[in-house]
């Protein structure tokens, strides 16, 4: 048990309390990858692995499957999602379209940290940038990571 004596104490440093109930917490809905180099990429594009966006927009697919018709029900859905149908992948490609994602490398130390880009569908299991826009976020590519929200 810490006693102190004052405020500043319970908030500041390692065990203050905005480090331990505010920041480093799990996001839903949220990847991690390592960043490649994607020269066929636009500045506004980044390349996300199918596994990453198909956690990232789940629910709009989801959606987009029933009231498209093409199941009736969401346990459906996730089963469609699952094996990897086609009509998954092309409602996917929809849904991308119109959502941005925010591309963010820790640490933040400026607003360039965390940027936008309209995401693309690409193989393999990492992510991938434009080699022009690395310099805002102080990346390179020799294994740097990145969060994807």
């Amino acid at each position: 048990i810490k006693y102190t004596n004052h405020f500043s104490d319970v908030i500041e440093g390692k065990e203050g309390r905005f480090r331990e109930t505010l920041l480093g917490k799990r996001v839903d809905y949220s990847g991690r990858s390592v960043i490649v180099v994607g020269p066929s990429l636009s500045l506004h594009q980044c390349g996300l692995p199918l596994e990453i966006a198909i956690k990232l927009f789940q629910l709009f697919v989801i959606r987009d499957l029933i009231t498209k018709r093409a199941t009736s029900n969401v346990r459906i859905a996730k089963r469609k999602i699952w094996e990897k149908e086609p009509i998954v992948w092309e409602i996917l490609q929809e849904v991308m379209r119109g959502h941005p994602v925010l591309l963010n490398r820790a640490p933040t130390l400026h607003r360039l940290g965390i940027q936008a880009f309209q995401p693309t569908l690409v193989e393999g299991r990492t992510i991938s940038l434009h080699p022009l826009v690395c310099k805002g976020f102080n990346a390179d590519f020799d294994g740097d990571q990145m969060a994807v929200h």
